[in-house]
């Protein structure tokens, strides 16, 4: 019987869904900074990092997604519900500021490359219409429609894929870099080691994860018994979101560090720092495709960190929420979500240096992911929440591998500072 391409394709596309877009998303243009750095400073050394770094996303968010679909809720208002509120208000307290400047990192980012592109129109100005339109599609957009822009966004992720291939490469350096890892005892090795850490595995991403796993289910049929057909989806869903992730980061340090490295630009401090470096050693090609997939992913990442944010207040205060409800219907949900825009876009006004910025949403990140994700353990290891659903064996492995990891990274930062 032959089998059409095309509706395989639908059918696989069908499959996709909140895993996916998280997963991309993370490949935001602070996260596009931090790779080009990791690249443009330590050349290949840096590669393996991704794939270490997969099974332990891919495990952690699996976990997150398994919470929202078995306990129905996101994983702030399983907080409250089982653990201590002042612990939350705490989580809340310091998750509020790091992903506010990450937002306006990524504001700042999208504009100044807009600017590159067409410099006659101001880099404020740019970041400023993107900032209106994203409201404004987040608003009164259904969310149906939000889902789906969110998964076409995520294919323009495949331009940094191209990058590596428009520069002659060697490739037993690549083998090599890969799959023998190369750890520098250095500040600046441990520094971006952190940094990567931070960025893909990030906290924030917990939250939405739980959430959006929540919010596919609204308006389906419910029963009491959980549909082991959807966590079987799910699984898919995560775990392809992950490897995509990482596939794009794995291509961004490999293009910086192939190209720019090697042309001795070990220095970069923006996005826009590595799409200039890379016009002159690489040509036209490679300077556009990079450019564009900035602000491509702003507009992926953007409603990410500003919808964690909106479910992650809106379920500790009991506020209605989702971004299938209308205006009325949710008000404070949206208006936190428009707040949170729009303060990232006051800190690029009032001259916030973004790095400075970048650098603390690292540190911030870096301590309260471990203890999100010992509570994460916690939750998915408690029958009482999760029922017959706790975490098989692999998942806790994986689970305090990050833990650990993340842990260590965490104490190595602040001796290293």
């Amino acid at each position: 019987m032959k089998v059409d391409p095309v509706k395989k394709t639908k059918n696989f596309w069908k499959l996709l869904g909140p895993g996916f877009v998280t997963g991309a998303s993370d490949d935001d243009p602070s996260g596009i900074a931090t790779y080009s750095q990791a690249g443009a400073a330590f050349g290949l050394t840096t590669l393996w990092t991704a794939i270490i770094t997969f099974p332990l996303m891919a495990a952690i968010q699996g976990m997150c997604a398994r919470i929202g679909i078995v306990t129905s809720t996101g994983l702030a208002a399983t907080l409250k519900k089982y653990y201590s509120k002042p612990f939350l208000y705490l989580v809340l307290f310091v998750s509020f500021p790091a992903i506010v400047l990450n937002i306006g990192a990524d504001i700042a980012g999208m504009g100044a490359v807009a600017n590159m592109l067409c410099p006659s129109v101001n880099s404020i100005i740019f970041s400023f219409l993107f900032v209106g339109l994203l409201i404004v599609c987040l608003i009164f957009f259904p969310y149906r429609k939000i889902a789906d822009i969110l998964k076409w966004l995520c294919v323009t992720l495949m331009l940094y894929i191209i990058i590596p291939f428009l520069v002659k490469q060697d490739n037993w350096a690549i083998l090599k870099a890969t799959f023998l890892p190369q750890f520098k005892w250095d500040k600046g090795y441990i520094a971006i080691f952190v940094a990567i850490l931070g960025t893909t595995i990030s906290p924030y991403l917990f939250f939405w994860q739980a959430s959006m796993e929540r919010e596919e289910q609204e308006g389906k049929v419910q029963t009491i018994m959980v549909d082991k057909a959807r966590l079987t989806g799910m699984r898919f869903d995560v775990n392809f979101g992950m490897f995509f992730s990482n596939l794009v980061m794995y291509f961004i340090i490999l293009a910086t560090g192939s190209v720019l490295f090697r042309g001795g630009i070990t220095t970069i401090n923006t996005v826009q720092d590595a799409a200039s470096a890379l016009k002159p050693l690489a040509g036209n090609s490679a300077y556009l495709l990079f450019a564009i997939g900035v602000i491509s992913t702003g507009l992926l990442a953007i409603p990410v960190l500003a919808g964690s944010v909106s479910y992650m207040l809106a379920e500790t205060f009991g506020w209605k929420q989702g971004l299938n409800k209308k205006w009325h219907e949710a008000k404070g949900f949206y208006m936190i979500l428009a707040i949170s825009i729009l303060i990232g876009f006051a800190i690029n006004l009032i001259g916030i240096n973004p790095i400075k910025a970048l650098i603390f949403t690292a540190i911030v990140y870096g301590v309260t992911a471990p203890v999100l994700i010992a509570l994460i353990l916690h939750i998915c290891n408690n029958k009482k929440i999760m029922g017959e659903f706790t975490n098989k064996p692999i998942s806790n492995i994986l689970g305090w591998i990050t833990l650990i990891i993340m842990t260590v990274a965490a104490v190595a930062l602040f001796l290293t500072m």
